[in-house]
């Protein structure tokens, strides 16, 4: 979201920009720059996103998103893209940034291919990441006033997160000496939590790194921040050291140790703190969709509450002042069409190819192998559980073909400790009791001899949280 300023004041806005450019040179950015703590358009007037992401690189025909998005009173929005290593190409960076401009959207463009790099082994590295800006470059000089470049999304795992200082301050240097003038925004690791505060302790390293002084923090708020004090706490951090900050995703508090959202939104709003909500639709679970299959007719609860709701997009959203012509503060608009919530209870089954907009909060080595039953076709799985939290934890498992590529595969496992699965990401998960039965979803049912494939997900536990043994593997 972006605040305007007043066009009476546009001298004495020139005259503070003249100090804090002798700060922090980062005021002489072309566009969209950091002042101090906030972001702010080239005229000196802020912008606070207010925003939603969009799945766009699994979904590019989607495209009536953008307009569904603006609808719903967002001044910005997050696209998803792909280097091609994992997702994508995404080769339609012209149309995607067109899309944005015709609905006088903020785009704020991310590559998810770096997701939990150093623990995904698939992930993309930062490095790989900037080389795909790079030759993106053409289509992105020019928009430095509506385009923010998300250099790659929660870029590393649980798996020596300490990489992350080195690596985000390497991949803003290697954009800035390739002449990239825009606003960059880094996500935090630990898949973007940040659990163990590396960027929070860190982040002056990486301010430092960008000669623009042009970079804004992004942390992605999950249920390791499941309590007021715990996101409070966060933000007060960054406050205390003068950092800017946005919320570059969050989900909501569908059951009891999951995100507290309501604190986001209200503290967000006392302090001037920009968010994105993810997401739009498409999640593998759609516990996480705001529409309904991509209908803006048929809001989730997390939709109603993300678009109507107290401090939210219509309550608290204002169109960039690149797009309103307006520098002076406004109530919020009345102008955006009002986006009802569907009466219906069920939710899309939509299927997304994404990583999961999961916690993770300690790493554990603890892992179960499976074995195949007999026959051409084989497979074998690997259970591990990769956080875990009073309550809850986040496991993975991985799903690995024998000498010949299987077309479709089925995991299960027995719990020995009242375990229970509560949302899955990659994977159909059914249970019966202490038994778990999880199947491919379309887009992973192939695996090549020897490759490997992956599907996560939520528990819950009380007491002990074992691994289960054996798991049983099934090809076809």
């Amino acid at each position: 979201m972006r605040r305007r300023l007043s066009v009476l004041g546009a001298v004495l806005v020139a005259v503070a920009a003249s100090v804090v450019m002798f700060v922090q040179p980062a005021s002489a950015a072309v566009g969209l720059h950091i002042s101090g703590r906030n972001i702010v358009e080239a005229n000196g007037q802020n912008l606070i996103m207010r925003g939603v992401n969009h799945p766009h690189v699994w979904y590019t025909g989607q495209t009536s998103s953008f307009a569904a998005i603006k609808a719903a009173g967002a001044n910005t929005i997050r696209v998803v893209l792909g280097t091609g290593k994992r997702w994508g190409p995404s080769n339609d960076v012209p149309a995607v940034i067109t899309l944005c401009k015709q609905n006088k959207l903020i785009c704020v463009l991310e590559v998810h291919d770096t997701t939990g790099y150093g623990e995904e082994g698939a992930a993309a590295s930062l490095d790989e990441a900037a080389n795909y800006w790079i030759s993106q470059k053409a289509n992105l000089v020019g928009q430095e006033n509506s385009v923010v470049i998300n250099i790659g999304n929660e870029p590393i795992g649980n798996t020596n997160p300490a990489q992350w200082t080195a690596a985000t301050a390497a991949a803003i240097q290697k954009l800035r000496t390739n002449g990239f003038e825009h606003l960059i925004m880094v996500d935090a690791p630990n898949w973007g939590q940040d659990w163990q505060n590396v960027m929070r302790d860190t982040g002056q390293t990486v301010l430092d790194a960008d000669t623009k002084h042009n970079t804004v923090l992004s942390i992605h708020m999950y249920a390791v921040y499941a309590n007021a004090a715990t996101i409070i706490s966060y933000f007060d951090a960054f406050k205390n050291k003068g950092w800017p900050l946005v919320v570059g995703e969050f989900g909501w508090k569908f059951n009891s140790g999951e995100v507290d959202h309501e604190t986001i939104l209200s503290e967000a709003q006392a302090r001037g703190l920009g968010w994105l909500a993810w997401s739009w639709s498409g999640n593998t679970d759609p516990i996480l969709d705001m529409t309904v299959s991509f209908n803006p007719a048929q809001l989730t609860t997390f939709g109603d509450r993300i678009i109507n709701g107290a401090n939210g997009l219509k309550a608290t959203s204002r169109e960039a002042s690149i797009y309103s012509g307006q520098t002076t503060s406004a109530s919020p608009s009345s102008a955006s069409p009002s986006v009802s919530v569907s009466p219906s209870a069920s939710r899309s089954p939509s299927v997304s190819p994404s990583a999961s907009r999961s916690p993770s909060v300690s790493p554990s080595a603890s892992r179960s192998p499976s074995s195949s039953p007999g026959g051409t076709k084989t497979c074998t799985a690997t259970y591990a559980i990769v956080g875990q939290w009073p309550g809850g934890f986040q496991a993975e498992v991985r799903v690995t073909a024998g000498s010949s590529a299987i077309s479709g595969w089925t995991v299960g496992w027995t719990y020995a400790n009242g375990q229970a699965v509560n949302n899955a990401w990659s994977a159909t998960v059914t249970s019966s009791g202490a038994a778990v039965t999880a199947s491919n979803v379309n887009y992973n049912e192939t695996v090549g001899a020897g490759a490997t494939t992956s599907f996560g997900f939520l528990g819950s536990w009380n007491g002990t949280n074992s691994v289960p043994a054996p798991l049983t593997c099934t090809a076809s």
